[in-house]
């Protein structure tokens, strides 16, 4: 699978950072942010290569919170080995990962498959509606969840397994809520920076 990519070149040593979007999203959802956030890491923004009604996601599902996991499997495989690939060519040390809903999951699912790819999770409006299996390479890695308490896509209790899950393979999880639905909150934005700060 080859992905349309949006890539910035970064300094020697810098830390390798990747964006995931949201359905309907593209690879400049999250870019020019990451590029802000870690001014001189090496950013790179795939685009999902699903299409769904003409809107771009990163796995197929047959409804809202109905994965097809037979795909998500196979294009986490795709992912990972993606993820590998611009490692390898960058020589980063620090892999960041942002997704935003689709691409928090993607991200997710990744991590889940194989744990020591990326060292910092920021998971916006994560769903994950199935029971991932213990990934003890998760142990260490370090996870921001950012989620609306009234988010009629992603519920919240389904988060809280997420956070659960994570934190029982030994990650390093930090929570936030904020009041409102799916959308991101400006507090969100400020709970990304502090993580990364």
């Amino acid at each position: 699978m080859s992905y349309i990519v949006k890539r910035t070149t970064g300094t020697a040593g810098a830390p390798l950072f990747l964006t995931f979007h949201g359905t309907g999203g593209s690879e400049d959802q999250f870019h020019s942010f990451a590029e802000q956030l870690i001014p001189g890491a090496h950013v790179t923004s795939p685009r999902g290569d699903v299409s769904e009604n003409g809107a771009a996601r990163y796995f197929k599902r047959a409804a809202e919170g109905v994965y097809d996991m037979e795909d998500l499997g196979e294009r986490t495989h795709a992912m990972a080995d993606f993820i590998a690939g611009e490692v390898a060519q960058t020589h980063a040390t620090r892999v960041i990962g942002l997704g935003y809903s689709n691409g928090a999951n993607i991200l997710a699912s990744v991590a889940m498959m194989q744990g020591d790819l990326v060292d910092d999770l920021i998971l916006m409006h994560p769903l994950i509606p199935f029971t991932p299996t213990p990934q003890r390479c998760l142990k260490g890695r370090r996870a921001l969840i950012t989620a609306g308490e009234n988010d009629p896509i992603c519920p919240p209790d389904l988060t809280q397994q997420l956070v659960t899950y994570l934190t029982e393979q030994g990650a390093d999880v930090t929570m936030h809520w904020h009041s409102g639905g799916h959308g991101i909150a400006q507090s969100e934005i400020a709970a990304v920076q502090q993580f990364l700060s």
